[in-house]
């Protein structure tokens, strides 16, 4: 029997925030891989190692968690006033799916570095010392960022001072403005509260009836009280995510949710949306240990909050959802609003599993519907290898 050769493709490995994935330009793609469909699906399954019923991704390039088992696609944008087109692809760990329904806001700090490195940015764009603005059209969900990407000699500067907690050591800040991050695909409008309610009453069989804030902004989110379910907000990921009876819960909850939010027809469905909505939980500040050892002392925050992500609590927080958190926090009467003291802000700092993070927000509210312009945050983004990933030739067929 004939075996044949892996085919190489051009990578790129890199973390941005508290997330690691694998990046290509879309040009270095297997040709099927350059359009949506089975072709890449199945490249970017084999990339990382999935499915894999092990559960560890060890044939591949993933991390075994939702964090470290992402993909990146980008290239050259034809859309006016931006410089790239981004596409995030989450793949499951043990399904073969990919999951193309929202961004990763952790990864949206490395696709600034990453285009300019590989050549995507036009020259003239990027000074010899300063900073470089990459406008970035996030593709899956149809909104604009605008990255900050500092440059030293006129190469993207990736060491330095920034620290971030869920990230073990400092690095350059790549500052990212998530640009109108409730607004509908080009812009086309809609409700940033899908439900029309800044708090709703969710009905969950098995769980009983939550108070909900069900928002669209940065990704579709669905905030519940800490106590309503049995947590103090302080609890770190050994608390969660040895328990499947709580995991189960939270899923319950989510299915329920996506449902009321529109996103899903039957909770039946919501094992095609793996990636979205989130789910977190909210509580007031209080005093607590992170999973580094760090202590967080209630006058550190402003709120404590938790999050899911594909079935398990996350060791810091999605940036996504760290948008769908700062701009709740802005609208006065969302459950995250009230955690943080009530009253009008357009900043926080929250409490999370490794630490805290500040995430700014400017909302407003125009007849009668909330909006917000955009929300800003700062992450960090590194090379961690690049050449070429190999996967066997089999997978494409």
């Amino acid at each position: 029997m004939a075996h044949r050769p892996q085919i190489r493709i051009p990578a790129t490995y890199m973390r941005g925030g508290t997330s690691k994935g694998v990046f290509f330009r879309l040009e270095d793609l297997p040709e099927a891989v350059r359009v949506p469909g089975a072709a890449r699906d199945a490249l970017l399954l084999r990339v990382i190692g999935s499915p894999d019923p092990y559960g560890k991704q060890i044939d591949g390039m993933g991390g075994a968690t939702s964090s470290t088992s992402k993909t990146v696609i980008v290239s050259r944008s034809t859309r006016p006033d931006h410089d790239v087109d981004y596409l995030f692809g989450q793949v499951s760990i043990d399904k073969a799916f990919v999951d193309w329904s929202g961004n990763c806001g952790n990864l949206s700090a490395a696709v600034g570095p990453f285009a300019i490195a590989s050549g995507l940015i036009d020259a003239s764009r990027i000074p010899a010392n300063g900073i470089a603005i990459v406008r970035i059209w996030q593709a899956n969900i149809g909104k604009t960022i605008i990255a900050h990407v500092p440059i030293t000699d006129g190469a993207v500067q990736e060491t330095g001072d920034f620290e971030l907690d869920g990230v073990t050591f400092p690095a350059a800040e790549v500052q990212l403005e998530f640009m109108d991050p409730a607004a509908e695909e080009d812009g086309a409008g809609g409700s940033m509260f899908p439900t029309g309610q800044l708090v709703d009453e969710l009905a969950v069989p098995g769980v009983g009836t939550l108070k909900a804030t069900m928002i669209n902004a940065g990704i579709p989110t669905i905030f519940v009280d800490a106590g309503a379910i049995g947590y103090s907000g302080t609890e770190l990921q050994d608390a969660i995510n040895g328990d499947a009876k709580a995991l189960a819960m939270f899923e319950t909850v989510r299915a329920h949710g996506a449902v009321r939010m529109g996103l899903i027809d039957s909770i039946d469905d919501i094992g095609q949306r793996q990636h979205t909505p989130k789910i977190a939980f909210v509580a007031k500040p209080a005093d607590y240990v992170a999973s580094s050892g760090k202590a967080v002392a209630a006058g550190d925050v402003d709120l404590l909050v938790r999050a899911m992500s594909m079935g398990k609590l996350h060791h810091a927080m999605m940036g996504t959802a760290a948008v769908a958190i700062g701009t709740a926090a802005a609208i006065p009467g969302t459950l995250v609003n009230l955690a943080a003291g009530g009253g009008e802000r357009e900043a926080v700092r929250f409490g999370h599993p490794s630490g805290t993070l500040r995430v700014g927000a400017q909302a407003r509210l125009d007849n009668g519907e909330w909006t917000v312009t955009k929300a800003v945050m700062s992450r960090s983004a590194r090379v961690l290898m690049e050449g070429w990933i190999r996967v066997p030739a089999d997978c494409l067929e």
